[in-house]
C-alpha cells in the first residue's frame, strides 16, 4: 500500500509540499480549516501541474495520476494514516502548538510530525507532544516545486531515526536536505531576514528609492531579486514574525524589525498577496 503523508495548511507552501509528495509516488492528505481555503490550494496545485504538461515536462496522464493522489479535507482524522505529518500553517507560535497537541492525539505514536516553520523552535513544538523524539522541522523554500533546499531542523529531543527517516523523504522528492540545530531563524533566514530589514531601513531612512535599492543589489551582488521584491514575495507578514522571533529569541537589538516594516503590515500592505507592499501588483 502507498504510503500516506499528511500536509496541514493549503496556502502558499501547504499545497506546493503536497504537489511534490504526490509528485514522488505518496499519497497526500491536504487538510485546512475551510473548503475554500482548501479549494483554492486544490486549484494552485493544478494551475502548476498543468503548466508543466503545457511546457512538456509532464505528461496529460501524469498529471491525472498526480492530482488522484492527493485528498483534500477540513477534518484532521483522515491524518490518522499518515507516517508523516508536515504543518505547514501561519507563523504563529500559538497556532502551530495548537495543531501539535490536535495532531499528537489523532496519530499513532510511531507517526512524524514535522513543522514547516521558517523560524520558529522546535524543541519547543516538540515539547507541546508526547514524542518529542518525532519532531522535527522541514524548512521548505517558496515556491517549492522549483526550489532545491529543504533545512531540516533538529529540536533538543529530535532522534536519530526521525532524522534519517526525514532525510531519506527530502533526498527522494528530488531535494537537497541540509541540517542545522535549533536556533531562531535557523541559517537560511537569520542570514537573508535582517539583510531584507537592513534593506528597509534604507528605504525607510530616505538613503535611496526602492528601485534603487532593489538595483544595487541585484546589478552589484549578482541578486537574481532585490530584497525589497523579495519581501513583498516572501509577504510582508512573514518577515515581520520571523524578525519577532529573532529579536525576542536573541534579545538583539540588530534584529529589530524596521517601523516602516510594521507600518506596512499594520496597512495591510502584505507585498503580492494584498496587491501592494514596496511596490503595487
Amino acid at each position: 500500500m502507498t504510503e500516506v503523508i499528511g500536509v496541514v495548511g493549503a496556502g502558499t507552501m501547504g499545497n506546493g509540499i503536497a504537489q511534490v509528495l504526490a509528485r514522488a509516488g505518496y499519497r497526500v492528505v491536504l487538510r485546512d480549516l475551510k473548503d475554500d481555503f482548501l479549494a483554492r490550494g486544490l486549484a494552485a496545485i493544478e494551475k502548476s501541474l498543468q503548466r508543466d504538461v503545457e511546457k512538456e515536462r509532464l505528461a496529460a496522464s501524469e498529471k491525472k495520476a498526480i492530482r488522484g493522489r492527493i485528498e483534500g479535507t477540513i477534518s484532521l482524522e483522515p491524518l490518522c494514516d499518515a507516517s508523516i505529518v508536515i504543518e505547514a500553517v501561519t507563523e504563529n507560535l500559538g497556532v502551530k502548538i495548537e495543531i501539535f497537541k490536535a495532531l499528537d492525539q489523532i496519530t499513532p505514536p510511531e507517526t512524524i510530525l514535522a513543522s514547516n516553520t521558517s523560524s520558529i523552535s522546535i524543541t519547543k513544538l516538540g515539547a507541546a507532544t508526547t514524542r518529542s523524539d518525532k519532531v522535527i522541522g522541514m524548512h521548505f523554500m517558496n515556491p517549492v516545486p522549483v526550489m532545491k533546499l529543504v533545512e531540516v531542523i533538529r529540536g533538543v529531543a529530535t532522534s536519530e531515526a526521525t532524522y534519517e527517516k526525514v532525510r531519506a523523504l527530502t533526498e527522494k522528492l528530488g531535494k537537497a536536505p541540509l541540517d542545522c540545530q535549533d536556533s531562531p531563524g535557523f541559517v537560511s533566514n537569520r542570514v537573508l531576514m535582517p539583510m531584507i530589514n537592513e534593506a528597509i531601513f534604507t528605504l525607510y531612512e530616505g538613503v535611496a528609492t526602492r528601485e534603487s535599492i532593489d538595483g544595487i543589489m541585484k546589478l552589484g551582488m549578482n541578486h537574481p531579486m532585490g530584497p525589497l521584491t523579495l519581501a513583498d514575495f516572501i509577504g510582508l507578514d512573514v518577515c515581520l514574525a520571523i524578525m519577532n522571533v529573532m529579536h525576542e529569541g536573541f534579545g538583539d537589538q540588530k534584529y529589530r524589525p524596521c517601523p516602516l516594516l510594521k507600518r506596512y503590515v499594520d496597512a495591510g500592505w502584505l507585498g503580492r498577496k494584498s496587491g501592494r507592499g514596496f511596490y503595487e501588483y
